[in-house]
C-alpha cells in the first residue's frame, strides 16, 4: 500500500513491502535519472505525464522522488505546474 508523505516541503510516496521483497531488492542494481514533468491541472499530473512520458523508453522503474515543485503564474491564476522527479529504475542483467 502506498501513502504520500511530506517533508521539507517535499512529496515521497512511501510503499509498505514485505520482507520477501526486500531480500529480491538486495539483488538489485539501480540507476537514477532526472526529469521534470508539467500540467496545467496539478503536482499529480505532472508526475504523472512525466512517469507516462519516461516509461515509453525507461524499462524496471521502481520509484520516483519528487525533489522540486514550481508553478507559473499568469494573470494572477496559476498556469501550469511543473515538478523535477528523480525515478529510479533497476539495470537489466
Amino acid at each position: 500500500m502506498a501513502r504520500p508523505v511530506r517533508r521539507d516541503g517535499r512529496l515521497f510516496v512511501v510503499f509498505a513491502v514485505g520482507t520477501a521483497d526486500n531480500a529480491r531488492m538486495a539483488e538489485h542494481v539501480y540507476k537514477k535519472i532526472e526529469i521534470v514533468g508539467s500540467s496545467p491541472n496539478g503536482m499529480e499530473d505532472a508526475v504523472q505525464n512525466a512517469l507516462a512520458r519516461a516509461g515509453k523508453t525507461i524499462r524496471n522503474m521502481r520509484w520516483f522522488e519528487v525533489t522540486e515543485t514550481r508553478g507559473y503564474i499568469e494573470d494572477g491564476k496559476i498556469e501550469h505546474w511543473q515538478v523535477t522527479l528523480k525515478i529510479g529504475f533497476t539495470l537489466e542483467q
